[in-house]
């Protein structure tokens, strides 16, 4: 019996070492996550800016203003394929925490915390898939909003004049529309990263 209640301590204790450090793990993970994607928000502002700057010239030289756009067009795309991997991680490896915490949930033997402990890593996870889900959301409004910013940059490519600009003036309209989807997205994504950057905290406030 006496080696039985050893056994039983001895497992607890793994369980929990393990999860406090899957936990340490995920805040790391969704701090990178929260600062990387406000990286993404800054940078389809800057992208917005530089076709809007390049339709708004009204004088000199076109050529060093698409050439800037060019440049934030090219980030962009790298934005685009990160929230794309990051969406993976979260659907896989990230997940990862949750089935080690419901783990530990299950083996706590008093009901009352145990019930207890379920409310709270209901809310934990219901607040990682809003992050998700609002990732998954942007990653997928990406996909117009850099057809629409490629189409751009191919079509001024040979023609980088007043006129091929003023040409390009709806295009340029919808993508300030397409944009707003991805903001919306990744605002939503911020909101609840908060939210979660503070779940998974170890510091008391």
């Amino acid at each position: 019996m006496k080696k039985q209640i050893l056994i039983t301590i001895g497992l607890a204790t793994l369980l929990a070492s393990a999860t406090q450090a899957s936990q340490e793990q995920l805040a790391s993970s969704i701090s990178d996550v929260h600062l990387e994607t406000s990286r993404t928000d800054a940078q389809l502002k800057a992208t917005l800016g530089a076709i809007n700057g390049l339709t708004k010239q009204k004088k000199g030289d076109l050529r060093p203003a698409y050439n800037t756009y060019c440049a934030e067009v090219a980030k962009t795309g790298l934005a685009a394929d990160w929230t794309r991997t990051r969406v993976k991680w979260m659907g896989s490896d990230g997940r990862k925490y949750f089935r080690d915490w419901q783990t530990t949930v299950n083996s706590i033997a008093n009901e009352s915390l145990r019930k207890k402990s379920q409310k709270r890593f209901d809310a934990v996870e219901s607040n990682y898939n809003k992050v998700e889900e609002s990732l998954r959301l942007a990653a997928d409004k990406f996909r117009p909003f850099l057809s629409d910013l490629t189409d751009i940059q191919k079509t001024l490519a040979p023609d980088v004049t007043p006129g091929g600009v003023k040409a390009l003036k709806s295009t340029v309209r919808s993508a300030n529309s397409n944009h707003e989807e991805v903001d919306k997205a990744i605002k939503s994504a911020l909101k609840e990263l908060n939210k979660m950057e503070k779940a998974l905290s170890s510091e008391a406030k």
